[in-house]
C-alpha cells in the first residue's frame, strides 16, 4: 500500500509541476490525486471508521485555510471594484527608471505583507501599463515585482499562503514571523534592486502617450477610499481578532466580511441595480480564483495521507540521517519551491515534522516561511506571482531566466544569510 501511495502523489506532483507543457490544469491533479490516495488507504486498510476520523480531521484543518482563502480574496476584489487601489497607485510619480524602481519595489514588499502576493503582483502591474510605454521596461518592472510581492508575502501571516498555512497550523504566531522574517526579506529584495538600479542608471521614465481608460464605471472618492480603507483594516485586524479572542484565523476573516458587506449595502442602497451590481460583494465571490481553491483543497488533502500513514515522518527521519544539518534542508525545500509549487512542499513539511518536536516559532518554521516564499521567485513558475505576471505581460520562460532568475537566486540566499546569521546572533 505505502508504495502505491507514494507512486500515486508523485505523478500527481508531476503533473501540478508540468502543469503548462501538459496543458492539464493543476486543479485537476490536486483533485484525482487526493481521491486516488484516499480510496487506496481506504480500501488498504482494516480499520474504516479510522480512516474516516483521519479523513475528517484532515478536513477540518484545510477547510480552515480555505475558508481563510475565500474570505481575504473576496475582500480583495471587492477593493478593487471601487478602483480601492487608486489610493496608492495615483501617488506614484517620478521621472527617473531607478527612482520608480525602487518606489516600486517597496510599495508591492509592503503591500504584498497586508494583501497577497498574488493580488499584489496584478494591482503593480496593471499600474505598470499606465506608467511605462516600454514593453521591455515593463518586463524588467514585472518580474522584479514578482521578486518583490514574494519577499514581501514572506514576513507576514497573511501575506503568503504557506505562510498562512504555518500560522493557521499553528507553526508561527503573528509578532514573531514578522520580527524574525522581515530583514532577510528586505535583503532578499534590497540586494537585486541595488544591481537593478545601477543597470538603469540614467534612464528616464518612457509614459505612455496617453492614459486609456479602462471602461469600468467610476466610484465616488468617497467609496472608493472608504472601502480601501475598510479592506485593508479588516485584513489588518485578523490577527488582532486571533490573539484578542483566541478563535482561528478564518473566523476573523469571515466576521470582517460580514461587516464589509453589510456596509457595501449601505453605501450602495440608494443606486439602481446596474449601476451598483458590479460593486457587490456578491458579484465579488463571483470574480474569485475558485480553481486555486479548489487546488488548496485537493493538495492538502493528498499530503494528509501520506502524513496519516507515517509517509512523511519516515521521509523527515531519512532527511535528517542524510543530509543532517536543518538548515541545508530548509534552504533545499526553497530552491525546489523554484520548480515545483510551494503550497504542497510546506503542507508536506508540516506533516513530516511535529509541533512536539519543533514548537511554535522555532528555527524551522521560521525559515521555512521565508524559504518557500522568496524560493519561488527564482524562476517564474515557481509562485503565484510568477505565473500571473508571465499572464499579465506575456512573459516568456527563459526570458525570465535569463534576465531575473540571477538576481532572485543572489537575494534568495543573502536572505538566507542573513537570516542565519540573525539567528546566531539574537537566537
Amino acid at each position: 500500500m505505502l508504495t502505491m501511495l507514494v507512486v500515486i502523489f508523485v505523478i500527481a506532483y508531476a503533473a501540478i509541476a508540468l502543469e503548462h507543457p501538459i496543458k492539464i490544469n493543476k486543479s485537476s491533479s490536486a483533485l484525482l490525486g487526493a481521491g486516488l490516495l484516499w480510496s487506496v488507504y481506504a480500501l488498504s486498510s482494516g480499520d474504516h471508521h479510522q480512516v474516516g476520523h483521519e479523513l475528517n480531521e484532515s478536513l477540518a484543518s484545510t477547510a480552515q485555510i480555505v475558508f481563510f482563502l475565500i474570505g481575504a480574496m473576496t475582500i480583495v476584489e471587492v477593493v478593487d471594484a471601487h478602483n480601492g487601489f487608486e489610493v496608492i497607485t495615483s501617488r506614484i510619480r517620478t521621472t527617473k527608471l531607478s527612482s520608480l524602481m525602487w518606489l516600486v519595489g517597496f510599495v508591492t514588499f509592503f503591500l504584498s505583507s497586508v494583501l497577497d502576493n498574488l493580488t499584489t503582483t496584478i494591482v503593480m502591474i496593471s499600474l505598470m501599463k499606465k506608467l511605462l510605454d516600454n514593453h521591455e521596461d515593463r518586463l524588467f518592472f514585472a518580474g522584479m515585482i514578482v521578486v518583490a510581492a514574494n519577499a514581501g508575502g514572506a514576513w507576514s501571516p497573511i501575506g503568503d499562503v504557506t505562510t498562512t498555512m504555518l500560522w493557521i497550523g499553528g507553526q508561527i504566531t503573528t509578532l514573531a514571523i514578522m520580527k524574525g522574517v522581515l530583514i532577510p526579506s528586505l535583503i532578499n529584495l534590497m540586494v537585486p534592486l541595488l544591481v537593478v538600479s545601477w543597470m538603469l542608471k540614467g534612464r528616464e521614465v518612457v509614459a505612455p502617450a496617453r492614459a486609456e481608460g479602462n471602461g469600468q464605471p467610476q466610484t465616488a472618492p468617497f467609496e472608493r477610499n472608504l472601502m480601501f480603507c475598510m479592506g485593508i483594516g479588516i485584513l489588518v485586524s485578523v490577527p488582532i481578532f486571533k490573539t484578542v479572542t483566541h478563535l482561528p484565523p478564518f473566523m476573523g476573516i469571515l466576521f470582517g466580511l460580514g461587516i464589509l458587506w453589510l456596509v457595501g449595502d449601505l453605501v450602495h442602497r440608494n443606486k439602481e441595480e446596474d449601476d451598483k451590481i458590479h460593486l457587490t460583494l456578491a458579484h465579488a465571490l463571483m470574480k474569485i480564483d475558485m480553481s486555486s481553491i479548489v487546488f488548496f483543497i485537493g493538495i492538502l488533502l493528498s499530503v494528509a495521507t501520506l502524513e496519516h500513514t507515517h509517509i512523511l515522518n519516515a521521509l523527515a527521519t531519512w532527511l535528517n540521517q542524510t543530509v543532517g544539518r536543518l538548515d541545508v534542508i530548509v534552504t533545499l525545500i526553497g530552491i525546489v519551491s523554484a520548480i515545483v509549487d510551494n503550497v504542497p512542499l510546506v503542507a508536506a513539511s508540516m506533516g513530516m515534522y511535529s509541533l512536539a518536536q519543533y514548537p511554535p516559532d522555532s528555527f524551522l518554521w521560521e525559515f521555512m516561511a521565508y524559504c518557500a516564499g522568496t524560493g519561488g521567485s527564482i524562476l517564474i513558475i515557481g509562485s503565484a506571482a510568477g505565473v500571473a505576471a508571465m499572464g499579465l505581460e506575456k512573459i516568456h520562460f527563459f526570458w525570465y531566466v535569463k534576465r531575473i532568475s540571477g538576481l532572485a537566486l543572489i537575494g534568495y540566499f543573502c536572505g538566507v544569510a542573513a537570516y542565519l546569521v540573525q539567528t546566531k546572533l539574537f537566537g
